[in-house]
């Protein structure tokens, strides 16, 4: 009995000193990043990530007025698979409880922006954005299994945080008017799994993100509580607007997200 106990805790160990002292290649970190989001990998072996919940921390710099904004708030991924679609379809939904109260929502075809306080929500054609996939802030974790394809992808400096977690830098391959640049903190226990199995696990490889547009604006999440795999219903993905508000087309200025 003794040894049925050492043997998984020896284990652990092992793996905790392999993540401690790992020096992760910039190939690995990408590959866990993509891999566990790949529309047509993993589907039968268990590794991929279907869906994914969590709670986040936002932060929020504007550099013209030299302010800062927090908020926070949960957030929900569904990803489905689509033949005619490199990425699948992706629908989501972020709930912010601060700074105000806001939706946005998507089915994979429509997305709302709602505003409780203005009573109205913006309701828009998706294809519009996924014609910038991965060059908007709100279509970028849509596209996560194909980031290579989007974005040309570096080491940021630092190349780790304070936990000693691997962080990218990834450029728009094509100019963007939404992203200059986009900085991500990778899980290294996610990352030294992939370098130990050959494969991605179920380990959510994102930490935080930090988006900065081409007028030196900052937007940071940080994901807390995240769980994986939960099957969501679809119905959760779909926004009906509330008796009394407004519903209107998004203006020649954008979303403004």
């Amino acid at each position: 009995m003794i040894r049925l106990i050492v043997f998984p805790f020896l284990l652990a160990l092992s793996f905790a000193a392999t993540v401690a002292a790992q020096d992760f290649s910039l190939s690995d970190t990408l590959q866990t990043l993509e891999s566990p989001f790949k529309a047509s990998s993993q589907t039968d072996s268990g590794g991929r990530i279907h869906d994914f919940q969590a709670e986040f921390r936002q932060s929020s710099h504007i550099a013209s007025i030299d302010r800062s904004q927090r908020g926070e708030g949960s957030v929900r991924f569904k990803f489905l698979p689509n033949q005619s679609a490199a990425d699948g379809i992706a629908m989501f939904r972020w709930e912010y409880r601060a700074p105000t109260v806001q939706e946005i929502v998507s089915d994979g075809r429509t997305l709302w922006f709602y505003l409780p306080e203005n009573r109205q929500v913006i309701e828009s054609d998706i294809s519009r954005l996924q014609e910038q996939q991965g060059q908007n802030p709100v279509t970028f974790l849509s596209g996560l299994g194909n980031l290579s394809r989007d974005f040309s992808v570096e080491w940021a400096a630092p190349d780790r945080d304070a936990e000693g977690n691997p962080a990218l830098l990834l450029r728009p391959r094509q100019a963007s008017q939404y992203i200059d640049r986009l900085e991500v903190v990778v899980s290294r226990r996610a990352v030294a799994e992939y370098s130990i199995k050959g494969r991605a696990g179920t380990l959510f490889p994102i930490l935080s993100t930090a988006v900065y547009d081409p007028g030196g604006n900052r937007t940071e999440i940080y994901f807390l509580k995240v769980q994986v795999n939960q099957a969501p219903a679809a119905e959760l993905f779909r926004f009906q607007p509330p008796e009394g508000v407004e519903v209107v087309s998004p203006s020649e200025q954008g979303l403004g997200y």
